[in-house]
């Protein structure tokens, strides 16, 4: 019988394994659903910003090695150390950090795309709806210049980054017709 041979774990996150053409970043957005009035939040991008500054977005934010602790995973999967719920909770606490609000846990998912950004680093955007939980829409500072709560006909009349307007659409849409 051959020896076993047992992997261990991660030790750090590293780029020194990766492939440099298999690197992206990852980032999450999420259209938030509020039901009292069947509109959606939407964040105007700071001037300053590199991607699509001084458009209404929603919110969202990239991951960062960071945001995992290595010495404390969400669970070990056999030798893989994994952290379960992670779109979820970025989206939550960038909702908090960007518009100081609460959304529900439960995304609905709505598309993704890949892109290149203006400075050349490549991008995977996985985009999601949630219904808003509560809180008084508070802007980060530096990152939004101006919010709005908008249905798909008062989106249309904002400078809007490129498929939000259908994606608040799809939005309405799907939570109007859930109870």
């Amino acid at each position: 019988m051959a020896d076993t041979v047992v992997q261990h774990p991660a030790q750090a996150i590293s780029i020194d394994q990766a492939k440099t053409e298999k690197l992206f970043y990852v980032v999450a957005n999420v259209v938030v659903y509020r039901r009292s009035d069947g509109r959606c939040l939407l964040l105007k991008r700071h001037d300053r910003e590199i991607v699509h500054p001084g458009k209404y977005g929603v919110i969202g934010g990239k991951f960062e090695w960071l945001d995992y602790d290595l010495a404390h995973p969400g669970r070990m999967n056999g030798s893989v150390i994994d952290f379960p719920n992670a779109i979820e909770d970025l989206l939550s606490r960038e909702a908090m950090e960007e518009a100081g609000i609460a959304i529900s846990r439960s995304l609905a998912y709505l598309n993704s795309v890949a892109y290149v950004r203006p400075d050349g680093v490549p991008a995977i955007l996985v985009k999601f709806a949630a219904e808003y939980a509560g809180g008084d829409v508070k802007l980060e500072m530096g990152s939004f210049s101006d919010y709005v709560w908008a249905n798909e006909g008062e989106a249309q009349e904002l400078p809007c980054i490129h498929g939000i307007v259908d994606e608040i659409r799809q939005t309405i849409r799907r939570f109007s017709t859930v109870k």
